[in-house]
């Protein structure tokens, strides 16, 4: 995705190996995610799911049936449509792009709307920041988190993971996804080579008041060194990426 100057914005059978802060341990993949990704209905989407890793990282989230989801900045709504085949008739899934980003929902939102998923909304919000007109069970954003940094740095950050713990239920829980950069780099590249220290990521949801749950490393790729743009055709889709998991106290 490309870079959304949201900083400037928001100034005005399967297992997953997983690493925590306790020992590393497994997490079996529930059936409503493989039943999920096995829907014939997303059959044209199916293709990327070994590349995202999808089975696992939805099962290191906890998604369950029944949960309320936001899909932030859903791109194409490929997370949208499986998040809606999890949670089923009982849950909800809202697919959302703030207001100033309204441009990067013009091709997507219509074909979103177009798949009539009964359990699913996707729509443009009309504010910058993300919001919800009732508690939530699951944040979800991937590859977004560094755009919220471009221009406005840190500040916005701290307003954006502010509004996301405002929404999400007591025990929601905070999923970020996104390109890591070389530990020490802080927020120095992530309109250069759209990358972010995910150390730094950590402690700056954690200072809003969320708790580190842990980490899946499963997107990981230690031959990404960092140092090329994540567009570059030489790691396109293969950069090392980090799989955060925080918890509203």
């Amino acid at each position: 995705m490309k870079a959304i100057a949201l900083g400037l914005m928001l100034a005005a059978g399967a297992t997953v190996a997983v690493a925590q802060q306790k020992p590393a341990a497994l997490a079996k993949v529930p059936a409503t995610i493989t039943t999920a990704l096995a829907d014939p209905a997303r059959a044209e989407q199916a293709g990327d799911d070994a590349r995202r890793q999808a089975a696992a990282v939805l099962a290191f989230s906890g998604v369950k049936p029944g949960d309320t989801v936001i899909d932030y900045l859903p791109g194409k709504g490929y997370w949208t449509r499986i998040f809606s085949g999890i949670v089923g008739p009982k849950g909800h899934v809202y697919a959302y792009w703030p207001a100033a980003g309204q441009k990067y929902a013009e091709k997507s939102l219509p074909v979103i709307q177009g798949w009539n998923l009964p359990n699913a909304t996707a729509q443009v919000q009309a504010v910058n920041l993300p919001a919800s007109d009732k508690p939530v069970d699951l944040f979800w954003t991937v590859q977004n988190y560094h755009d919220v940094a471009n221009n406005a740095g840190e500040p916005a950050l701290r307003a954006f993971d502010q509004a996301v713990f405002k929404l999400l239920k007591s025990g929601g829980t905070y999923v970020v996804i996104d390109h890591a950069d070389t530990a020490g780099r802080g927020l120095a590249n992530t309109n250069t080579t759209h990358r972010i220290d995910p150390d730094y990521v950590k402690r700056q949801v954690q200072s809003v008041g969320f708790r580190f749950v842990g980490e899946s490393r499963v997107l990981r790729n230690p031959a990404d060194d960092h140092s090329k743009n994540v567009f570059d055709p030489a790691i396109r889709g293969q950069t090392d990426q980090f799989v955060y998991k925080f918890r509203k106290p």
